[in-house]
């Protein structure tokens, strides 16, 4: 994890946006840490003879009405501008953060009443907010420093609390809480630690904010007063003299601008660092990209050649999360294999650990959930080994690798296709960012794909965004991204959950047809014992994060199934010779079948009987 955050912390530094805010930041550092010792005599000597005076070789934004350097003072003045504005920040964000976490401790009235507060006060304007309290507490910087701190509070008590509000409702903290921890240690130890991306990310941003609320109270008298000056108290005073000497306002109005500009950049990068809004920082050029992957495909193939046709090969995968009381395993410990072409199915009740094993197997698990396996390969190139990449297998190959030659069709396209963004544009993506494609390109590229897979007016579609599609369509335009690459597998996470049965025929008609034109391999993950049989050639069938069957569907089919899990599974299918009278086989919740036969297993083979 650390090398990963290390990788990612490198590329979003090295981007335009982060060379822009760190050259940025050691700019303002300077100047506020040598300026009043470089520039402090000189910005407080008067000339007599050179008030008001417009730009020189001597003073390159002129002086003041004193007869002071104005670019001098603009340097002096960036030491106490952005010191107000960091102390300003920060306890406004300290504030607003425990604030936003207290409804989580107090009693549910009393957390409603404060929830009511800081929601009554976000409703007024921050500057309004700032000025009233500025009035209050006095003029100069201690009152301008409470005042904007305050006025704050309310915006990031409201974030803080959405935030904590969205992690609150999970099952990791439900479990918590079952287990007895106290209120505010789930609020500070599984709920703070969750959310902590986001508010760091516009703590940075609310710097450059506060900078400005600085000038704005300095510039109407509320501020800084004589004899100390910040940016806000010079454009003040330069404001009477502009038509005399418009650089004495322009140099200071610089100031705050490049400043503002420079916090919001860093807030961008430590954004992108964070994985909390990552950007295009690591993409590589076009040409660059096509060459890369002719390697690759390459060097992939040089492997097949002498290794056995497995697409994708999972040994002894384990997938553990953390509890209060420990680590909980809900896969674990399964091996298989899909080979190059085939058709396999995976199916188990919810929670059986299905969807989470293939996510895993793809490395789509992320932190705090820990993966480890003996082995996972996938199209030649190991992905894990024990809780690390095997050595060799570098994370942008690999990226690369599952970006072209891996497919994933999850349950809810609603939620995996960004609401905000056309359909074009998405599917185009894939190929754009790992392809090698120029836009327009991946965009015709795009709507070739929606055509393949049996989407009337593709070109109108793609213009089109996700809510304007049916459900059936969105599947298939999740169907569409994975075939931008040349996918090797496609795996499908209950693709047919909550479509007609006209509209599943549909889907699965077009999987196959994927299945035929592509010769990929297809995982297919269903709770439908009905839809697996009739799609696939092999059948895994997983009860409690265990793989307890494995084998041919026509085996299956045929009544030659071992597990009384499995043989249950097939009994509660109903068919048009079921007897309606008798009930349908169930399995008690919790039933171990590791040990051997039970009493329970006994009444079960009655009932399969």
């Amino acid at each position: 994890m650390a090398s990963q955050s290390a990788r990612r912390w490198a590329s979003a530094l090295l981007s335009p946006t982060g060379i822009a805010a760190v050259l940025g930041l050691a700019v303002v550092a300077v100047a506020a840490v040598l300026g009043p010792i470089i520039w402090g005599e000189r910005a407080s000597a008067t000339d007599l003879l050179a008030l008001s005076q417009p730009p020189t070789p001597e003073h390159l934004f002129g002086t003041d009405a004193a007869g002071r350097d104005v670019l001098a003072r603009t340097l002096v003045a960036t030491r106490l501008s952005v010191l107000m504005a960091l102390a300003a920040s920060g306890f406004g964000i300290v504030a607003g953060v425990l604030f936003g976490l207290l409804p989580g401790v107090l009693p549910a009235r009393a957390g409603r009443f404060v929830v009511a507060v800081f929601n009554f006060a976000i409703a007024f304007p921050g500057l309004l907010i700032t000025i009233f309290l500025s009035v209050i507490f006095g003029q100069g910087s201690l009152g301008a420093v409470l005042a904007i701190g305050l006025s704050i509070v309310p915006a990031y008590a409201r974030l803080t609390h959405t935030l904590a509000s969205s992690v609150d409702g999970r099952d990791f903290v439900a479990a918590a809480r079952i287990l007895g921890v106290g209120k505010s240690k789930v609020v500070f130890r599984h709920i703070l630690p969750n959310i902590a991306g986001p508010l760091i990310v516009n703590a940075s941003v609310t710097v450059g904010g506060a900078l400005i609320a600085f000038a704005s109270l300095s510039f109407l008298g509320l501020g800084v007063q004589p004899p100390e000056f910040d940016w806000g108290r010079m454009l003040s005073e330069g404001l009477g003299r502009i038509f005399v000497n418009p650089a004495t306002a322009l140099a200071p109005g610089i100031a705050v601008v490049l400043a503002g500009i420079t916090f919001t950049l860093a807030g961008e990068t430590i954004a992108r660092a964070t994985g909390v809004n990552p950007g295009p920082s690591s993409r590589l050029r076009p040409w660059r990209f096509a060459k890369i992957l002719a390697n690759d495909a390459t060097a992939v193939a040089a492997q097949n050649a002498g290794t056995a046709d497995k697409v994708l090969s999972v040994r002894n995968l384990r997938v553990a999360v953390p509890t209060d009381a420990g680590w909980f395993e809900p896969v674990k410990g399964i091996s298989f294999s899909v080979a190059r072409g085939e058709l396999v199915g995976m199916v188990g009740e919810s929670g059986s650990g299905k969807s989470l094993s293939c996510m895993a197997a793809a490395g789509l698990v992320e932190y705090p959930l820990r993966v480890c396996a003996d082995l996972v390969e996938f199209d030649g190139v190991p992905l894990l080994q024990g809780e690390r990449r095997p050595p060799g297998s570098s994370g942008r190959k690999i990226q690369r690798l599952l970006g072209t030659r891996l497919a994933m069709v999850f349950q809810d396209p609603m939620s995996s296709l960004n609401p905000a963004l056309k359909v074009g544009t998405q599917v185009a993506e894939p190929g754009f960012l790992h392809g090698g494609l120029s836009r327009r390109a991946a965009w015709a590229k795009a709507v070739r794909r929606l055509e393949d897979v049996k989407i009337p007016l593709a070109t109108k579609r793609a213009h089109q965004h996700p809510h304007e599609l049916s459900g059936g369509m969105r599947q298939r335009v999740m169907i569409a991204m994975g075939l931008m690459g040349s996918p090797a597998l496609i795996i499908a996470d209950e693709p047919t959950t909550a479509l007609d049965v006209t509209v599943q025929r549909e889907v699965l008609s077009v999987l196959n047809d994927v299945h035929n034109d592509t010769g990929a391999a297809i995982l297919m993950i269903s709770h439908d014992m009905a839809v697996v049989t009739g799609l696939c050639t092999r059948v895994l069938v997983m009860y409690q994060g265990q793989l307890v069957e494995d084998l041919p569907t026509a085996e299956l089919l045929a009544g030659k199934a071992r597990h009384p899990y499995t043989r249950a599974l097939l009994a509660a299918v109903p068919d048009m010779d079921t007897d309606r009278s008798l009930p349908m086989p169930t399995i008690a919740e919790g039933m171990d079948f590791s040990a051997g036969p039970s009493a329970r297993g006994e009444e079960l083979e009655e009932v399969l009987s």
